[in-house]
């Protein structure tokens, strides 16, 4: 019987194949390699493309350390925090001096021992002020300047190198953003508490008493509570963008913060001169957000209507009046009374600034020559 010879594949093809799948395997590496480094590139790409708008960059920070956020910048901001302990004399009903202690919250602002804080904190004539840092020690302090009305005070201790807060920018600040207080919510045993939230609403107004009302204030869930009154409230930069100050007390995270950049001027002409001096139009006025709740005929779609005007002040001598809507200080448009107040604050008495504003439908300019107020 004729036998065949045992089958073997040709050694060439058995080779041809193993290279082929040799190279399949190193192709596939090399694509998938040069793949995964193009789509790292194109990430780098498109977060560089976001991160070049600011309010984006924020969210992308957020949303990769939203966890370490509120721990961020308490680290950062902690040491300018400082607990404030007064005492006040006041008479009792038989008229005999009670004395009365009183705690609060401030932040420093300057290296050499400016603070700021609430006036509700310092009080008008306090006995004594008492600050405690961070770092044990307990130094007097004395009040430079403070007005009710704005709730705003500024004391300073004797020290030197102290850690200085980050002043941020208030009129940037967007609903729904991070809000981070930090105080000494019920005394100093609660010292430097850290609450975290977001800004609820801007530009409120609320009544905290039969003549004050707060205006254009910041709105947080950040939970403020006595004790944090002059703390600050801050961004997730960590830069204070508000002054710690009401709560209501019948609702559930509705607390309320001045807006710092009504602060800063006053900050600032206190650290250059020692002093501040308030500049004044002379005139009662209301923003758009709350006129018409006080009469019904103040419809205004901008700016700031004139309610009252004192005919010995700047702004009458300059051709103002009653009625009128103040829409631009120096050619920057006005729409809040702590707008008003800040561009205000930045000059001294007797400086002349531009403003702009509507008569009836007409829109006029005037140079008026600031004067100097009570507050």
């Amino acid at each position: 019987m004729e036998q065949y010879p045992e089958y073997r594949p040709p050694k060439r093809k058995r080779s041809s194949f193993f290279t082929a799948m040799i190279g399949a395997i190193i192709g596939g590496l090399i694509v998938g390699t040069l793949s995964i480094g193009y789509m790292n590139s194109r990430l780098d790409e498109l977060v560089g493309e976001k991160t070049t708008d600011p309010t984006k960059q924020e969210i992308i920070v957020a949303e990769q350390t939203k966890a370490s956020i509120p721990e961020a910048v308490a680290q950062k901001v902690n040491p300018s925090v400082v607990g404030i302990q007064t005492v006040k004399v006041s008479l009792d009903f038989f008229l005999g001096p009670v004395q009365q202690e009183g705690v609060g919250t401030g932040v420093i602002v300057s290296e050499n021992g400016i603070i700021l804080t609430n006036h509700h904190v310092v009080t008008d004539k306090p006995k004594s002020i008492t600050v405690q840092l961070m770092d044990g020690r307990e130094l007097q302090a004395e009040k430079i300047w403070s007005n009710e009305s704005m709730d705003l005070a500024v004391i300073k201790v004797d020290a030197k190198n102290l850690p200085v807060a980050e002043l941020g920018n208030s009129d940037q600040l967007k609903v729904g953003q991070p809000a981070i207080a930090i105080g000494n919510p019920l005394g100093m045993r609660f010292e430097r508490t850290v609450t975290s939230g977001i800004i609820s609403a801007l530009n409120r107004s609320i009544a905290v008493s039969e003549n004050n009302i707060a205006e254009d204030l910041i709105q947080t869930d950040a939970s403020i509570n006595p004790g944090n009154s002059g703390g600050p409230l801050l961004n997730s930069k960590g830069e204070v963008v508000g002054i710690n100050t009401y709560k209501v007390q019948t609702g559930e995270g509705m607390g309320f913060a001045i807006p710092i950049n009504v602060a800063k001027p006053i900050v600032t002409q206190i650290i250059k001169n020692g002093e501040f001096r308030p500049t004044v139009l002379g005139i009662s006025g209301l923003d758009r957000e709350i006129a018409s709740y006080i009469n019904e005929d103040y419809q205004i779609e901008k700016g700031i209507f004139i309610v009252e005007i004192d005919p010995k002040g700047a702004a009458y001598k300059a051709g103002l009046r009653e009625g009128n809507v103040i829409t631009h200080i120096d050619g920057k448009e006005i729409n809040s009374m702590i707008q008003l107040r800040s561009m205000l604050y930045q000059h001294l008495p007797g400086d002349t600034v531009t403003i702009t504003y509507l008569d009836g439908k007409r829109e006029k300019e005037a140079q008026v020559k600031l004067q100097e107020g009570n507050y």
